[in-house]
């Protein structure tokens, strides 16, 4: 079947065959079909999407695109379908490393509002994020740990896809997220897989719904390839944890791992709860509850911190720079929001606060925009708190002076008070 004639068939909701999206998976990559013509596919699975065993074929095909890492019982992986402050990796990955459990982490890069690990990590001077096949091997079997870029010889037609999707407006389709996904994580190899899946203003699954009909289809097609997951359901409705930002997302992990400053109970949680699934689903844990203890412990004994500072020396990054996190890159302006007046925070709208630091320049409009390290936002509060006029409410770290100025508006909106008491927001659903 010709590339039209498969495109027409998914147009009038028909089932395509294994085959038919392997070739048209392999023809995209290798270049054969046009753009114009992959859109028209992407459209017609926006549209009206693709059935269980359509998905698990495109994931498969995404996955043999390139080349695959042998697959590795003993290694865990996570992913988090993204959102705002989310810096968990930066935490997750060498607490359970440090519990004896091989972490091998392939991250991406931030889009639109949602920020991403590699920006992060590239706020450390010198720091490799763009290491080979080889590379990630060695050193995942040498520390256990590797904190890194998604190489592109892993499962090319994702990038290619991916980008195509983000052109035409096809981004936030089930099918596709779960592809793109599953792909990267079936070609990278772990034997495990520790899904965070986010809904709400900041993430891409903007209802409860559609968050666990995500989980549900990503944790089937792991079962279908024999890889072990668990699936987090989490909430991004406020940021998690305070900073939005490179730089100062990195200086929020440092200090939990370093205990050292103001650190939000809420970041402490969510990065302790991944890390005990991910200790329970390697098997270096009984259960999740005692997954739990070995993370605290790894945090407050410091071993957590002297792998993370194993794996920045590892791949080049300045140890220096996070021993004494005031060096990491430092906006020229830094002002504080104070709250216009008392009463009860009845939200932090996540979205308005991602896109708000990505218009400071903290992230990128488009695929392959520059990003400014330094900028962003810490936000004071949570859902449920009571302020006092006056109090500090957040506070914005800009190179820009127009840009700060439309910063503070936006900052003000992103917040809805209530003269009432509020419920906090869950953490887990």
């Amino acid at each position: 079947m010709g590339t039209l004639d498969m495109i027409a068939k998914k147009r009038d909701k028909r089932a395509l065959t294994g085959d038919e999206i392997n070739d048209f998976v392999r023809g995209y990559t290798r270049g054969d079909i046009p753009d114009y013509l992959a859109a028209a596919f992407l459209m017609a699975v926006f549209i009206n999407g693709m059935t269980e065993r359509e998905t698990v074929a495109l994931t498969l095909a995404m996955a043999d695109s390139g080349k695959q890492l042998a697959l590795m019982q003993d290694v865990v992986d996570k992913h988090s379908t993204g959102g705002v402050g989310d810096k968990t990796t930066l935490v997750v990955a060498p607490v359970v490393a440090a519990c004896g459990q091989p972490v091998g982490k392939m991250s991406g890069r931030g889009l639109g509002f949602s920020g991403g690990t590699v920006d992060k990590l590239e706020s450390i001077p010198g720091y490799r994020t763009d290491l080979s096949i080889q590379e990630f091997s060695q050193q995942l079997r040498e520390i256990g740990l590797v904190l890194t870029g998604q190489s592109v010889e892993l499962a090319p037609a994702d990038g290619k896809l991916y980008a195509l999707r983000d052109a035409t407006g096809t981004v936030e389709s089930l099918p596709l997220i779960a592809a793109s996904i599953m792909s990267k994580k079936i070609a990278a190899g772990a034997g495990g897989i520790v899904l965070d899946v986010k809904w709400g203003l900041g993430a891409f699954m903007q209802t409860l719904e559609d968050a666990r009909s995500l989980a549900r289809l990503m944790q089937r097609i792991a079962d279908g390839v024999g890889r072990r997951s668990a699936v987090l359901l989490s909430d991004m409705n406020q940021p998690l944890g305070c900073a939005v930002g490179n730089a100062l997302e990195l200086k929020e992990a440092i200090g939990l791992l370093t205990s050292t400053g103001k650190i939000d109970a809420g970041f402490r949680e969510h990065c302790l709860t991944v890390s005990a699934h991910m200790l329970a689903l390697g098997n270096h844990a009984a259960d999740v509850k005692t997954g739990y203890r070995m993370a605290q412990d790894a945090l407050q004994s410091g071993a957590a911190w002297e792998h993370f500072r194993r794996v920045v020396a590892r791949q080049g990054g300045d140890l220096a720079v996070i021993d004494d996190p005031s060096l990491l890159p430092n906006a020229r302006w830094v002002e504080t929001i104070p709250a216009p007046h008392s009463g009860y925070l009845r939200a932090v709208n996540a979205r308005i606060v991602g896109e708000t630091a990505v218009r400071l320049g903290a992230g990128r409009a488009k695929k392959g925009d520059p990003i400014d390290h330094a900028v962003g936002i810490i936000v004071h509060h949570k859902v449920g708190d009571q302020v006092a006029k006056g109090d500090p409410l957040a506070t914005i770290h800009a190179n820009d002076e127009t840009k700060l100025q439309v910063a503070r508006q936006s900052v003000l909106e992103a917040h809805a008070w209530s003269d009432t008491p509020v419920e906090p927001l869950p953490l887990f659903y």
